[in-house]
């Protein structure tokens, strides 16, 4: 058996920079043996706003990753994220070439390049294909199309995208430190990769990585990724709403947000108050905590009914039998899964990462659930090229051509 060679995946987010470097052992467990943490400098929002210090930031991380591994660092795996990431489904329909002898590999073939073939906006970059269900006629939802008898055969095709400039300019920061992009992938499939059960996917569920700048959102219905994108709100906006809300400095907020702050409105502290020191420019004061939580659950339901309203666009909501599962650094907010599962009327739980070990600073919390899922993609990629049998295509697209 050929081992593959290590893998490092990289997520330049809008609150922090992270590299890992992932090993595969032969039974499928990935071992991360290296890590790189930055705060991110440079980033609004998921998208790049100064090349130049988020380069620094890349720089740091890759170098860091480096020492902790023992893996020179020449190449890498990208997870992207933003609220300019969107999803779409397209139908693609082909005649059988023989409908007496059945459906051939070749008619499967042809109905997946057709289904793909879609003229995205000028100023849009195709992400995933990912194959959804065949049509044999009026037959819908067929899995595995060979060998059944029909005169046509249809594919639903779904095509996550981004605008191009945005998804370069990303790319661009990476290529400027100088480390080559091999791959890369949607940072909300990624986490659905690091944190979901087959038994999740099969009976539907909703991935919501709650990020810094960007809130993320997967959701598998049937077994297939049903709709995937992005919405660019996260927890620095709930960390800006305590700053204005408190007149203390943003540092100062952020600090409040993580030790104290809550997602959910609880009766009990009602009368407890927080003493804040005096920092430049600001003087000490003591903080409601009835007061912080209200804040914070305003913001956090209000990002959560944005994508509600998107996933009930797509009716997907009554096929996630699994519930939520939260991954991203807000995932770790007091009382988030109690407001969730009052926002969506379904159960939620804090994403585990799944099939991983190692370094337990990367493999223990759900804020690291993007990257660990970019080096289970990384692995994934590189056995399809190695094993084209594996057919991973049937459900993951090639990414992203490289330039």
């Amino acid at each position: 058996m050929t081992t593959l060679p290590p893998v490092v995946a990289l997520e330049i987010g809008t609150s922090k920079v992270i590299a890992l470097v992932g090993e595969l052992r032969e039974d499928g467990h990935v071992m991360i043996t290296g890590m790189g943490e930055h705060p991110s400098a440079g980033v609004r929002k998921g998208e790049i706003i100064d090349l130049e210090n988020a380069a620094i930031c890349v720089r740091s991380v890759l170098h860091a990753a480096e020492e902790s591994s023992g893996v020179m660092v020449r190449q890498i795996h990208l997870a992207l994220s933003g609220g300019h990431i969107q999803s779409m489904v397209n139908r693609g329909t082909v005649p059988v070439l023989d409908s007496q002898e059945g459906i051939t590999a070749e008619d499967v073939k042809q109905v997946m390049n057709v289904s793909r073939a879609i003229n995205l906006a000028q100023d849009r970059e195709m992400l995933h294909t990912i194959c959804r269900h065949f049509c044999i006629d009026e037959q819908e939802r067929v899995t595995k199309p060979e060998g059944m008898e029909g005169a046509k055969l249809s594919l639903d095709m779904l095509m996550v995208h981004g605008v191009r400039t945005t998804l370069r300019n990303t790319i661009k920061v990476v290529r400027s430190v100088p480390v080559d992009v091999q791959d890369v992938a949607f940072s909300g499939l990624c986490s659905a990769l690091a944190a979901l059960t087959p038994e999740q996917k099969k009976s539907g569920v909703i991935v919501l990585d709650l990020g810094g700048g960007t809130t993320d959102f997967l959701a598998y219905a049937e077994n297939v990724v049903a709709i995937a994108g992005s919405l660019g709100v996260g927890g620095d906006h709930v960390t800006n709403d305590i700053a204005l809300a408190f007149n203390i400095p943003t540092a100062q907020a952020e600090r409040l947000k993580c030790e104290s702050g809550s997602a959910t409105i609880d009766a009990s502290v009602f009368s407890q108050r927080i003493a804040l020191p005096a920092e430049v420019g600001f003087r000490g004061r003591a903080v409601s905590l009835k007061a912080l939580h209200t804040v914070v659950n305003a913001r956090m339901d209000e990002i959560l009914n944005m994508v509600k309203a998107r996933l009930e666009q797509s009716s997907i909501l009554h096929h996630a039998g699994a519930g939520i599962v939260l991954t991203g650094g807000a995932a770790c907010m007091g009382g988030i899964a109690g407001l969730v599962e009052k926002v969506f009327g379904l159960p939620c739980t804090i994403g585990k990462l799944r099939n991983v070990s190692g370094l337990a600073t990367a493999t223990e919390g759900p804020q690291h659930a993007t990257a660990i899922g970019m080096v289970h993609y990384a692995f994934k990629t590189a056995e399809q090229v190695r094993r084209p049998s594996l057919r991973l295509g049937n459900w993951m697209g090639r990414i992203f051509k490289r330039r």
